[in-house]
């Protein structure tokens, strides 16, 4: 299992990540809203950051994404980060969505996803926003 944090920000995901790769340094992902696939947003979100990641070390990434104001995400303070958990199996990734989302309110449920994980997000019944991933071996072969 690898722990990774995930920020959010207001617009303004690029500039921010462009600034930490000055720092880190490695391996940056970028992807813009308007570049996802059968996924429409308002014209003023379409620039916003989708995922952005920069490879810290062999393990251990930096990511964050922009909010999106339309479908109901403000950022505002608590919100900006999540605790995002890469697992080494699909079982392991329901196991701890389905504990650590009890009495909470799950955003994304569990579910294959286009860019190749098996993916959900919630905030847990104290508050903190959690991210669950398991990368689905073999994806777009």
């Amino acid at each position: 299992m690898i722990l990774n944090p995930y920020l959010n920000f207001d617009g303004n995901a690029e500039e921010a990540f462009r600034f930490y790769h000055s720092v880190f340094g490695g391996e940056i992902f970028l992807q813009k809203m308007n570049n996802v696939p059968d996924f429409e947003v308002p014209e003023d979100e379409k620039n916003r950051t989708m995922h952005v990641a920069i490879q810290i070390n062999e393990k251990q990434h930096l990511m964050g994404s922009d909010c999106l104001p339309s479908m109901g995400y403000v950022l505002k303070q608590g919100n900006n980060n999540n605790i995002s958990i890469t697992t080494d199996s699909r079982e392991e990734a329901d196991k701890l969505f389905t504990g650590l989302s009890a009495g909470g309110t799950v955003e994304m449920p569990m579910e294959e996803m286009f860019w190749g994980d098996y993916f959900g997000s919630f905030v847990d019944k104290f508050g903190i926003h959690w991210m669950i991933s398991y990368p689905l071996p073999n994806h777009g072969s």
